[in-house]
């Protein structure tokens, strides 16, 4: 056997993989409101990167890609370099809070200027997930799909969903229970923990 000898069993040893890479980008209103709260939760438990996207300066998708000097071609490149990537926004009537739309329509700029399209490449097989909140005791489907045919059509996996009911606002003793085991599924790349 060769490597480095940890005094761990081959089982503890295996059990000990790392976690793929990821990175959390995040987008509401409220930095610090109900869906804030929960992604931070998140990110504290994987000790992951979180983007707000609200901070970035990006212009909308321009059909002419005259606004290539804005933050949004740097942040992609750190994006791609992670396998796993969080989307992490509240339910604004059935969508995604507006920062958010902009970043996913600005993706159409990896996929039709031919100096990025090898980039955009890399999104597929890159594993993919959904933070979201809402007044509701389930994610609409409509928003839900959304991502599920962006992430389909880009060629990247749906790893899974986390979704709370925050009508009362964000509460850690109930919300915390469904942080912790979305943790758990994206530490283990998408793969129910068992």
């Amino acid at each position: 056997m060769t490597g480095i000898a940890t005094g761990l069993s081959p089982s503890a040893q295996s059990s000990l993989q790392t976690m793929p890479s990821t990175i959390a980008l995040f987008s509401s209103s409220r930095r610090h409101g109900n869906t804030g709260q929960l992604m931070d939760r998140i990110a504290s438990e994987l000790n992951i990167e979180v983007v707000d996207l609200a901070a970035q300066r990006m212009s909308p998708y321009d059909y002419d890609h005259l606004n290539r000097d804005d933050d949004f071609e740097p942040l992609m490149q750190r994006v791609l370099a992670h396998d796993q990537i969080i989307f992490a926004s509240p339910i604004y009537w059935y969508a995604v809070s507006p920062a958010m739309k902009v970043f996913l329509d600005r993706i159409s700029d990896f996929l039709e200027l031919p100096d990025l399209l090898p980039e955009g490449r890399r999104l597929r097989g890159k594993k993919a997930y959904v933070v979201c909140t809402s007044a509701s005791d389930e994610p609409a489907v409509e928003f839900i799909g959304a991502f599920r045919e962006t992430f389909s059509y880009l060629g990247m996996q749906f790893g899974g969903v986390v979704h709370v009911n925050c009508r009362d606002g964000y509460a850690p003793a109930g919300h915390d229970p469904a942080a912790a085991t979305f943790t758990a599924l994206v530490r283990q790349g998408g793969r129910a923990a068992g």
